[in-house]
């Protein structure tokens, strides 16, 4: 008897690569944007919650000009906080959080 092979044919090959090329040309750029829009959220998450730090490190002791130094030395926020904001661009001028790089 004569048996015959089940295989996929050149072109059913050559649908399924195009269809998945397609999809990787969708997927790819947005999870791009995905990702800027997450590091701009945290970015701004890390802008208040120093800003809220100083306003009540100036609470608790005003007319002074406040850096990420004596934040850390105060206990107001961690050594890995302000190496993550330092590394963002965020700096502290007149008692304000200021982002660098925007």
């Amino acid at each position: 008897m004569h048996k015959t092979k089940k295989a996929f044919t050149l072109i059913e090959m050559t649908i399924v690569l195009f269809i998945i090329s397609l999809l990787i040309l969708i997927i790819v750029p947005n999870l791009s944007a995905q990702k800027n829009k997450a590091n701009k959220i945290h970015s701004n998450a890390m802008t208040l919650v120093i800003q809220n730090q100083i306003d009540s490190y100036l609470d608790d002791d005003k007319d002074k000009k406040v850096d990420f130094e004596m934040l850390q030395k105060d206990g107001y926020l961690t050594e890995k906080q302000i190496n993550n904001a330092k590394k963002m661009g965020l700096t502290i001028k007149d008692n304000k959080v200021l982002n660098d790089k925007s």
